[in-house]
């Protein structure tokens, strides 16, 4: 890196606002804020002690990381409704990253402050250098079918604590496949404390929005408890929990250690900010404001760099606690810094308070939190979105967004979270390549009542050809990979009585030396079965390059399709 990138770094750092979601607050906010903050610290602390317990860690870290991750991400982030905290996938990859590399529980509670700090690094490192521009790779098709994959995963990883029975292993399918052979062990009491508390959330969310259903219904799970000793009956509760602030400072482990973890940090940082980003964008587009990918980038990093300087674990934008916070009525991150606080004097003095909470109940908040990101709409509609005038060729791709987002949906399901999201942008991807290799060649026709007006005879079959004359229109640039497919299709509007073709190059905003060399062969076949090209309405670059290719295209240029087709007739 040089001295002068260095400094360019620096300087945006010095330079970089902070705490930007709350510009422009306004006091009737405040009630919404403190709400949803309520709100979402009920379901943090219980959802952060058992994520903590999914990485293999003592519950209490799950808690040490969240206060400064939402504190540090309400400075640097630009959602004003992500929630960062402990998240089941991230915690699932640091678990497996960690498990072949420590020898022992004391040096496995290392590593895994360790993996946070270096997500936060390599996060951090990327949104300086605003590396956000690749989440512009990951298109919304591919990012709903990635929400809506993700949140079935995490519904069906609670659904064992809402029956009452151990919960499966593997991918989603095979833990639902689990959950069903196993339903014949439910509690019929946990059952019922769970589908209250349920029913509890969902309606008050459809009668009394204003009020909030996951708070009541956490506290209605513990006063149950308390009542009638529903723990002595069979009904799991979350159990003991470690009170006090945590240790700050590094992990006790070697320098060569976060080289060890580095490879592991970078997957895990890929899906905390696919899954922040996609909750953060959900947000943003329903309640109309943008969020920025390098500042969510930085956010994520600070929030990890302080979660593990707190001795805490890896953290990342929550889907299912942004639900419960967007639901809520946050207006901004000061329901996040609520929630900080609050956590702060959890660990203090409440840490008793959540003990006797049902796990039923939390998994039935969650549930319902997420219901609503399982946007199964959103899908159909891509689906019924056709694309009109590409013909047989395209008939595999007719709907490629719905083909994207139903594969980043599957590639979660069956794949778990980093490969469900790489199979998505890798289809996604694949598609573009694939459209962009097969342009769309209109055959056009003059508009019935005019002189000078060509338009897509496909789509208005008045429109009529000139006796003897082709017009072709190539809808998109031509370059190498697609060069093949425009020739094949100019070649197949030549029969019998064709003397000429004409070449609309009015929507070909480019075109590249090797397609260039293509249109010389063409002009060179078409003139052996006695037919001449031209080109109409040529643009800057198509022209230059044409001009000025190796071997220059010999067609006659026109300066419009009317011209073109009046010389050729005469």
């Amino acid at each position: 890196m040089t001295r002068s990138h260095r400094a360019w770094i620096n300087t945006r750092a010095l330079r970089l606002p902070v705490f930007t979601s709350l510009s422009g607050y306004e006091r009737s906010w405040l009630r919404g804020d403190l709400i949803a903050g309520l709100t979402v610290w009920a379901v943090l602390v219980p959802e952060a002690l058992a994520y903590a317990s999914i990485a293999g860690v003592s519950p209490v870290i799950g808690l040490y990381a969240a206060p400064g991750a939402l504190i540090f991400y309400a400075a640097f982030g630009s959602s004003r409704h992500l929630i960062t905290g402990p998240m089941a996938a991230t915690a699932a990859l640091s678990a497996a990253a960690v498990a072949d590399l420590a020898p022992s529980p004391d040096e496995f509670v290392q590593l895994t402050i360790t993996i946070a700090l270096v997500v936060g690094i390599v996060a951090l490192v990327a949104g300086l250098l605003r590396l956000g521009f690749l989440a512009s790779f990951i298109s919304e098709p591919v990012l709903k079918g990635f929400i809506i994959g993700l949140a079935l995963t995490i519904i069906a990883g609670q659904l064992p604590k809402l029956f009452g029975i151990p919960k499966g292993e593997g991918n989603f399918f095979e833990q639902l496949w689990d959950l069903i052979t196993n339903l014949d062990g439910t509690s019929g009491l946990t059952l019922l404390v769970g589908v209250l508390s349920l029913v509890v959330v969902l309606v008050l969310k459809e009668t009394a929005p204003v009020v909030p259903g996951s708070l009541v219904a956490v506290l209605l799970g513990i006063a149950a408890v308390k009542l009638f000793d529903l723990d002595q009956h069979g009904v799991e509760i979350v159990g003991h929990i470690d009170s006090g602030l945590p240790s700050f400072g590094l992990p006790d482990v070697r320098a060569h250690r976060y080289l060890d973890v580095a490879g592991a940090s970078i997957g895990i940082m890929l899906v905390g900010f696919a899954e922040g980003l996609g909750a953060a964008k959900t947000y943003a587009a329903k309640n109309h404001y943008e969020v920025d990918a390098n500042r969510e980038l930085i956010g994520l990093g600070a929030a990890n760099l302080a979660a593990g300087f707190s001795s805490g674990m890896v953290v990342n934008g929550s889907l299912s606690k942004t639900a419960v916070n967007g639901g809520a009525g946050a207006k901004s991150q000061v329901s996040g810094l609520i929630v900080a606080v609050l956590t702060v004097v959890t660990l203090l003095f409440l840490t008793g308070l959540f003990e006797d909470l049902p796990e039923a109940t939390l998994a039935a908040v969650v549930i319902a939190a997420l219901i609503e990101l399982v946007d199964v709409r959103s899908l159909v509609a891509l689906y019924r979105t056709q694309t009109r005038g590409l013909g047989r060729i395209y008939a595999v791709a007719a709907r490629p967004d719905f083909v994207a987002a139903v594969a980043a949906l599957l590639g979660v399901l069956i794949f778990d979270t980093l490969p469900g999201l790489f199979i998505g942008i890798s289809v996604s991807l694949l598609l573009l390549l694939y459209r962009a290799s097969r342009p769309h060649v209109a055959v056009l026709g003059r508009v019935p009542g005019t002189t000078d007006q060509f338009a897509d005879v496909e789509r208005s079959p008045e429109n009529s050809p000139p006796p003897g004359i082709a017009i072709v229109r190539v809808d998109g640039g031509l370059f190498f990979a697609n060069a093949d497919a425009m020739r094949n299709a100019v070649l197949a509007q030549v029969t019998d009585i064709t003397h000429a073709v004409v070449l609309d190059a009015e929507t070909m905003p480019y075109i590249d030396v090797t397609a260039a060399s293509m249109l010389v062969q063409l002009t060179d076949d078409l003139e052996q079965r006695g037919v001449t090209l031209v080109i109409a309405r040529d643009i800057g670059q198509v022209r230059d390059v044409l001009e000025t290719a190796p071997d220059a295209v010999k067609a006659r240029a026109y300066p419009t399709v009317e011209a073109a087709v009046d010389d050729l007739s005469r």
